[in-house]
């Protein structure tokens, strides 16, 4: 059962991992842990198709536990996050979403929080020790008793007030909700502001019938993009599963989240602004140039932490995790980010125009090297070695970056490799000022981690 237990959440395949002794149980000592914190918890769930079934087996083993249950239905992330933030009769200490985010159908999970900081790391995986060595033993009767709490509709007149100086905007607006728990607000939150937009696939799926609802995957945006090939629509937004993650799109452009965040910063004096390791060096240069760019480790649950140790403006994740500590509560709201998104066509901001201005790079995508998951954090340490004394023909190295993996940054670029925290794979992205550099960064990068494995670990 262990390995369901993940640096960030908890996530594996219904009935094979998550059944019902094993939710049952991870309910029970889930439960006792927040009873420390907390007497109640609140629980969202996604469009999957089994996400009500783990719900009701959450729900068992924490009502043994002696936890109360405030239900909040099918929500986006992002909204049962906000359950525990907002001060109301319905705020509550510890929230828990289930959710298989950007995954494929068949897999579901949960994202937790304790008193508004993420449930993650060596709590996961003690907690994962304690199910996975007494789920079988148990033998829970909790019973299926909760409250109902509308915290969908607090977040949607949150949001409405929050940004009612975007009502009436004429802006030409397309938005895929990819079948996902999006839909649920963002259709509400269209009509409430009197948008001029276009929804795609609103209504939640889990069969996903139409695409799946990951947007860093091309594939998945040929419906917004088609859309806006049309030229009827100024820009467009798509988003993942549970809503935590945004693509932001034109008629030229895909945009990265680690170049949007340049843009968001561009409404800060003195941005302070957060990226983890995959993010373009660009975007660290040109926010240094009005304020203070930090980099940490990837995960969104590292990114929430360290924005509140270091009193972030805006985390970023090249994949479309957005952080807004300015204005917001510092967790990752990809409904959020869109709006605040249009707040900068509002004030003229023309995204295609800046990302012009920027320095041009060439960058791979994420790039993933499949690996073994008791093999993947030791071929980063043999890196480490090998990097300390490279042959002759390696690339000239300026600087080693050790936060999260090895980032090498080179005279005309840089080229990341690290073990991916949820998946047996390592994951790599290389930059440069060609595309020549970059090539040859990637290859000399990624032929010494072909070495490492062939000498044996």
């Amino acid at each position: 059962m262990r390995h369901i237990f993940r640096e960030y959440d908890i996530r594996g395949i219904f009935e094979q991992d998550l059944n019902e002794k094993s939710v049952k149980a991870t309910g029970y000592f889930l439960g006792k842990k927040i009873l420390q914190i907390s007497a109640q918890v609140g629980i969202g769930y996604d469009a999957r198709v089994h996400s009500k079934k783990i719900f009701s087996w959450l729900v068992a083993g924490l009502t043994y536990a002696g936890v109360k249950v405030k239900n909040m239905g099918l929500v986006p992330t992002p909204c049962n996050y906000f359950a525990g933030f907002f001060e109301s009769e319905n705020r509550v200490g510890a929230t828990i979403m289930i959710t298989g985010s950007h995954n494929p159908p068949e897999y579901n999970g949960f994202k937790i929080t304790l008193n508004r900081l993420p449930f993650f790391g060596e709590d996961i995986e003690r907690l994962g020790l304690e199910v996975s060595e007494e789920y079988e033993k148990l033998k829970i009767w909790g019973d299926m008793t909760c409250d109902k709490i509308d915290t969908k509709n607090e977040y949607i007149n949150f949001l409405a007030e929050h940004f009612k100086h975007l009502k009436n905007l004429q802006t030409k607006i397309v938005i895929d909700c990819g079948n996902g728990a999006a839909g649920v607000v963002v259709t509400e939150l269209v009509k409430r502001l009197n948008l001029n937009a276009k929804i795609l696939f609103a209504e939640p799926d889990g069969t996903f019938p139409n695409h799946h609802p990951d947007p860093t995957e091309e594939k998945n945006l040929r419906d917004i993009k088609k859309e806006l090939a049309s030229k009827e629509y100024d820009i467009g937004f798509a988003f993942d599963g549970d809503a935590d993650r945004i693509a932001v799109l034109t008629q030229k452009n895909n945009f990265k989240g680690d170049e949007l965040v340049i843009f968001y910063s561009k409404m800060l004096k003195n941005p302070q602004i957060l990226g983890e390791v995959k993010c373009s060096q660009v975007m660290y240069e040109e926010i240094n140039k009005r304020g203070h760019a930090y980099m940490y480790k990837t995960g969104h649950s590292n990114l929430k932490m360290k924005m509140r140790e270091s009193r972030i403006d805006i985390a970023a994740e090249v994949s479309g995790h957005i952080f807004f500590n300015d204005r917001y509560f510092g967790y990752d709201d990809a409904i959020y980010a869109m709006l605040r998104t249009l707040e900068l066509l509002q004030n003229e901001i023309d995204l295609d125009e800046e990302l012009s201005r920027l320095p041009k790079m060439y960058s791979t995508d994420e790039l993933k090297i499949p690996t073994k998951e008791d093999e993947k954090f030791r071929i980063i340490e043999k890196l480490k070695l090998f990097l300390k004394a490279p042959p002759q023909n390696f690339p000239k190295i300026k600087d080693i970056i050790e936060i999260d993996g090895v980032r090498v940054v080179f005279e005309e670029g840089w080229g990341l490799i690290r073990a991916s925290n949820t998946t047996p794979v390592l994951v790599a992205r290389f930059e440069a000022k060609s595309q020549e550099k970059m090539q040859e960064y990637q290859n000399a990068m990624q032929e010494a981690v072909v070495k490492i494995i062939e000498c044996g670990l």
